[in-house]
């Protein structure tokens, strides 16, 4: 099995050249974080994943997490050494605030950070991902003694964080949890209930957990209106920050999956613990919603990192392997590297995977501009791009990583199916991704449900236009670029066209709209990507390295060629209807399966 190898390369181009990191650095706040350091910061973090955590995977998926019979969890052994060195090195604080122990840079550079992290071992990834998200939530939110006893040591990673949303009975109906929040008198709430899917929910890696529930209090509204929000430490804190006694939470059991077998995905009984309040009653969705906007990207970055870590090692099979004799070539075999199908699905990894790439940063620059500019203007659009941008990031994402990877074990033929090469434990980890923080069809129906009708469709009709400069750009490079921008040309104005009936018929025929939600959310991944590829090929010849240079004008025209037509192809499936989706009844969508 190979090794990991970060892609620093493309990741310090991508910064420099494709996504405007630069203009980053000169945002109040982030003048430390010039383009330099932050290239040095994240070549430090890709040996450290590279050496310290990428060796955990494999023995980390075959070991697996377990609960111990009094409801504690042990992870794999391996985890333990390397999330101390993990914690030392300080990796999970840099892009929180200075006065609580963080680094400061920006949300791009800790994006990049994540794909290395996940790409070394997403099961272990797992838990500071939670962990930033709950940090996120108390930045927010949290009061001034909240953020004062919880966030320094989250920051820093000795405590991990968890976010509790899924219930039994609900699923991703968050308006339907159960969960109770009933006032002590004391200004604590005590808090009973039970939920599912909490990913580090319980474990050994760390000495305390701080759980971020969503509850009820009583007399609250109904549905999404009446949650709440409650921290819910697994050891109460003393006055003095030390851990005090236990909270009655209790790991029921830990499910067993079928990927991301180190990472322990528990079911947590909440039996009376104590609770307290982020901000005020009935905020738990606005309060929910900044965790799992931030989580959207991080997840949609996820299908990426392990489509690169399967596809390295599809990478150095092919090369590896000897089946056959290629075409012209002479001796009794060939590496399968030379057979054009070979080529073929290695390369339509390759193109994906640096789309993916410049999609994410693209999404996490437009986050820092939101979060750091001093304009109102440029903050308001900042955020109506990050707005669209995440859906489309995440589905699209954790599609391709699905995609991807199933393309990485197919290089491998009959040996991707056997464990020991490490080609199905990507396949079968990645699988969740498509999963998690709402599911790709909530994606698809918040893009079109909430995001497509901003300023009455004007928001999104300025980024196809924005996107749509890059023509100009491609005409005066030169006859190389020729068929890149005929072929954006052609897929832009399918993705208007879609656009322009998704803005018609969403509000007379919602469901129509939402049938086609899912193939017109990927006819945007297919554009945006081909978008900033060409933007990546346009910008080759100013690193002055000719062989960096033709790689982006290749990857271009591959993607152009032989992927992006796939938006045209999409175009009758986005402005079918609902008519035959809905026109067969269950019994007669059993068809033949029907008792006679």
């Amino acid at each position: 099995m190979s090794t990991y190898r970060p892609p620093l390369t493309d990741l310090a181009f991508v910064l420099e050249h494709v996504v405007g990191y630069p203009g980053v650095a000169r945002l109040p706040g982030y003048e430390h974080a010039d383009l330099d350091t932050v290239v040095d910061l994240l070549e430090q973090c890709g040996d450290f994943m590279a050496k310290v955590v990428a060796p955990t995977n494999q023995p980390g998926d075959v070991e697996g997490a377990r609960r111990e019979p009094d409801g504690s969890v042990v992870t794999p052994a391996p985890f333990k050494e390397a999330y101390r060195q993990y914690v030392d090195a300080g990796w999970g604080s840099v892009p929180f605030p200075e006065e609580f122990g963080g680094g400061a840079f920006p949300w791009s550079v800790n994006l990049a950070i994540q794909e290395m992290t996940a790409s070394a071992n997403m099961a272990f990834a797992l838990c500071p991902l939670l962990t930033q998200g709950a940090i996120d939530a108390l930045l927010h939110y949290g009061d001034a003694e909240q953020k004062q006893r919880y966030l320094p040591k989250m920051i820093s990673g000795e405590w991990t964080g968890t976010m509790n949303l899924t219930e039994p009975q609900a699923g991703s109906d968050v308006g339907a949890l159960a969960t109770r929040a009933v006032p002590n008198g004391d200004g604590t709430f005590a808090i009973t209930g039970q939920k599912i899917f909490i990913t580090y929910g319980e474990h050994d890696l760390a000495e305390q957990i701080v759980h971020l529930v969503l509850a009820r209090t009583p007399g609250a509204p109904a549905g999404t209106r009446g949650i709440s929000c409650f921290i819910v430490p697994k050891f109460l804190v003393n006055v003095d920050g030390s851990l005090g006694e236990h909270n009655p939470v209790t790991c029921l059991s830990i499910e067993h999956k079928l990927g991301i077998h180190g990472s322990p995905t528990c079911v947590l009984s909440y039996e009376g613990a104590t609770g307290y309040l982020i901000g005020e009653e009935n905020l738990g969705m606005r309060i929910m919603f900044v965790m799992m906007n931030s989580a959207r990207l991080s997840v949609g970055t996820q299908g990426l990192a392990i489509g690169e870590r399967a596809y390295q090692q599809a990478l150095d099979f092919a090369q590896d392997r000897r089946q056959g004799l290629a075409i012209g070539a002479e001796g009794k075999d060939s590496a399968i590297i030379e057979h054009p199908d070979v080529r073929r699905l290695l390369m339509t990894q390759r193109a994906y995977l640096a789309a993916l790439r410049r999609m994410m940063l693209f999404n996490a620059v437009q986050m820092d501009h939101a979060s750091h500019e001093q304009d109102e203007r440029a903050v308001a659009r900042a955020v109506e791009i990050v707005g669209l941008l995440t859906p489309i990031c995440k589905s699209f994402g954790t599609d391709l990583g699905t995609e991807l990877t199933s393309l990485a074990l197919q290089v491998y033929g009959g040996m991707g199916f056997i464990e020991e090469t490490g080609a199905a434990q990507h396949y079968r980890d990645v699988r969740i991704t498509p999963i998690y923080e709402g599911t790709n069809g909530i994606q698809a129906a918040d893009l079109v449900g909430r995001k497509l009708g901003v300023r009455g469709g004007a928001s999104v009709m300025e980024f196809i236009a924005t996107m749509r400069e890059v023509e100009a750009e491609l005409a005066q490079a030169g006859d190389e670029f020729d068929l890149i921008r005929m072929e954006l040309g052609r897929q832009f104005d399918a993705l208007e066209t879609a656009t322009a009936w998704m803005l018609a018929t969403g509000s007379t025929d919602p469901d129509s709209a939402l049938s086609g939600s899912t193939p017109y959310l990927r006819m945007w991944g297919l554009c945006v990507g081909g978008w900033l590829l060409a933007r990546s090929a346009l910008a080759g010849p100013a690193t002055g390295d000719a062989e960096m240079a033709e790689t982006q004008l290749v990857l271009a025209r591959f993607y152009a060629e032989q992927l992006l037509p796939q938006c045209a192809g999409l175009l009758g499936a986005a402005t079918a209807g609902s008519r035959d989706l809905f026109a067969l009844d269950p019994g007669r969508l059993a068809g033949a399966l029907r008792r006679g």
